[in-house]
């Protein structure tokens, strides 16, 4: 929940909660859980506001990219009393962006203020992992919005993006990355192929800016990677240093 962030396609994380309740198996090996259980920090599997950094973009001077909510998410049921607070705050920062990832995007157009889903400064995404979470992306082409993302991490399976042009054109970023895990106990990690990555990107390129964030410990260690996560571009294959962000 800090200013500054080590996740590469953003500058800084705002968390107005931390605590989430998993959807799916996207979620099975979460970071979140991962590091709250491994430092009993707090209960992951409670939703709570947060108190010393709940207004932390206003205190952003420098214009940044801003990950919402890495540790929660934004549109979780448990945060509706207050969302509205975190709109406020957006609202007094038009020279940020906010990059608002959920795994709950059918939530997104009846929980945003209407003036709000147009605006330039915010991009609305959610995360899919496998094929299971295809309905999400369905979702998300539904929302009346300026720019959607998409973070196909932790890629644990093959996905097919069987989308006309017309939706094709409407995904204006994808993030790509395997999944980081433990070796031992409770959460671990999936594999995740090139194969797999090629295809996204292929099957994305012609209509989508492409961010290849990780190779994930399956590959990192496949590959003889120093990284753990496998989060050195210097360290991908080069027809997969691909870093891009969206030309809005």
């Amino acid at each position: 929940m800090s200013e500054k962030s080590t996740i590469q396609w953003t500058d800084a994380t705002w968390n107005i909660a931390r605590g989430c309740t998993k959807v799916d198996e996207d979620c099975k090996f979460c970071y979140m859980y991962r590091d709250s259980f491994d430092n009993t920090r707090y209960n992951p599997l409670e939703v709570v506001k947060t108190k010393m950094v709940f207004n932390m973009p206003l205190k952003l001077k420098e214009p940044s990219k801003i990950f919402t909510c890495s540790l929660t998410d934004f549109f979780h049921e448990a945060i509706d009393s207050y969302r509205n607070e975190a709109w406020e705050i957006i609202r007094k920062c038009p020279h940020h962006t906010f990059q608002i990832l959920t795994k709950r995007p059918e939530r997104i157009t009846d929980n945003t203020p209407t003036d709000l889903l147009q605006a330039d400064n915010i991009w609305f995404g959610t995360s899919v992992g496998s094929p299971k979470g295809m309905q999400r992306i369905y979702d998300l082409l539904k929302v009346d919005c300026k720019t959607r993302f998409i973070s196909f991490e932790p890629l644990h399976e093959k996905i097919d993006i069987n989308l006309d042009l017309i939706d094709l054109m409407k995904i204006h970023w994808a993030i790509i990355g395997g999944e980081s895990g433990n070796e031992t106990g409770k959460y671990r990690y999936r594999p995740c192929e090139i194969e797999w990555i090629e295809e996204l990107i292929k099957d994305l390129t012609p209509t989508t800016a492409i961010f290849v964030k990780q190779m994930g410990t399956y590959l990192s260690k496949k590959l003889g990677m120093s990284n753990r996560h496998g989060g050195d571009i210097d360290e991908f294959p080069r027809h997969l240093q691909i870093r891009d962000f969206p030309v809005l």
